[in-house]
């Protein structure tokens, strides 16, 4: 019978990605793909993937490297939450699994990190059980296909797609179907301009055959974008920054960042921390956005004439600039030093 899973499946076969780095490899890299490729795309993630392979071979490694290295190899990737709670569960594997990573579905369910979705992802993609996937874009396929309104992070909406997500499954070749729907969602059914007329399933499906491609599936209710304000403090000494490590908890978690203060503060950071400053420069504000809000970030330079004696805060180090740019840094100040970079060497 011409399903909406076999007819994915042939499709995959013929036109779907069969070049990724992580396709058809362990467990542990494919999770790791997973965990990258959460709200951000596959051409960013590969040469983050490499980089973090070539570090990062397998889960005993991975345990054994310390945060600070891990959110290195993920800085500006974003989303620092998922490298620190991969690294937790790395640790977590090799404690209770002897460095394998776990075959059972409910014990994968328990890693830091891991919601039902990616745990699917894995056991289709690793060991072709037979998991049903729901994440954004295979949302997007379904609500098209099956003609759902609402949007998709709605409760009761999202309840409905988990349920045809398990309705449609094929009862072979998952792990085919599985990388069907991600590639249809990614190539053909996309949020903007989706390719209908490249579609497999275009015959039955109801968005297009209703005319409700664009409108569907619904789009998230638009609320105002609360927006902040911050002045980033480079501290520079000769060829070195220093740089202050953001609590554990809350954006930018764990990294190395400039001193963040308010504006009407500069003065008393500057003060209290026995700073000699021969030179103030501002540099181009810039705007950085996250998920929930809007980051208005207006960096000042400040060249010092020596290293102040004490520092305002335990958890500063001073860095070359070089060696900065390769520590775990978000990328707002990975992109202020880059251009502290340039202007050095044109200097």
């Amino acid at each position: 019978m011409n399903t909406f899973a076999s007819r994915l499946i042939g499709w995959q076969k013929e036109y779907g990605r069969h070049d990724l780095p992580w396709q058809g490899e362990s467990a542990y890299r494919i999770w790791l793909s997973e965990i990258m490729l959460q709200q951000t795309q596959v051409a960013t993630v590969i040469p983050y993937y490499q980089r973090f392979i070539a570090s990062f071979p397998d889960i005993a490694a991975l345990a054994a490297a310390t945060e600070e290295q891990v959110l290195a190899h993920w800085s500006g990737l974003g989303y620092y939450a998922r490298g620190r709670n991969l690294h937790k569960a790395a640790r977590l594997i090799v404690e209770r699994h002897e460095g394998r990573f776990p075959r059972d579905f409910e014990q994968i369910l328990t890693l830091p990190g891991i919601g039902r979705s990616t745990a699917a992802a894995i056991s289709a993609l690793a060991w072709h059980e037979r998991r049903a996937i729901l994440d954004g874009n295979v949302k997007r396929v379904l609500a098209r296909y099956c003609g759902i309104d609402g949007w998709t992070g709605e409760r009761k909406v999202e309840a409905r797609l988990w349920e045809l997500a398990e309705q449609l499954l094929p009862a072979s070749d998952v792990a085919i179907y599985t990388q069907a729907l991600m590639d249809m969602g990614a190539m053909v059914c996309t949020r903007a301009r989706p390719r209908c007329a490249n579609c497999p399933v275009q015959a039955d499906c109801v968005a297009l055959n209703t005319e409700h491609v664009e409108q569907l599936p619904a789009p998230r209710p638009r609320k105002a974008i609360p927006e902040r304000s911050t002045t980033f403090l480079l501290l520079k000494h000769g060829s070195e920054i220093m740089l202050e490590k953001r609590p554990a908890s809350g954006i930018w978690g764990g990294l190395w960042c400039a001193p963040q203060v308010e504006a009407q503060e500069e003065t008393n950071y500057l003060l209290r921390s026995d700073m000699k400053i021969s030179r103030r420069t501002e540099m181009d504000a810039f705007t950085h956005v996250f998920t929930h809000f809007k980051l208005h970030i207006r960096p000042v330079l400040f060249e010092l004439a020596s290293k102040p004696l004490r520092i305002e805060q335990q958890g500063c180090v001073w860095l070359d600039l070089n060696d900065a740019l390769g520590a775990a840094i978000p990328s707002p100040v990975r992109q202020i030093l880059l251009s502290l970079q340039t202007s050095q060497r044109a200097g």
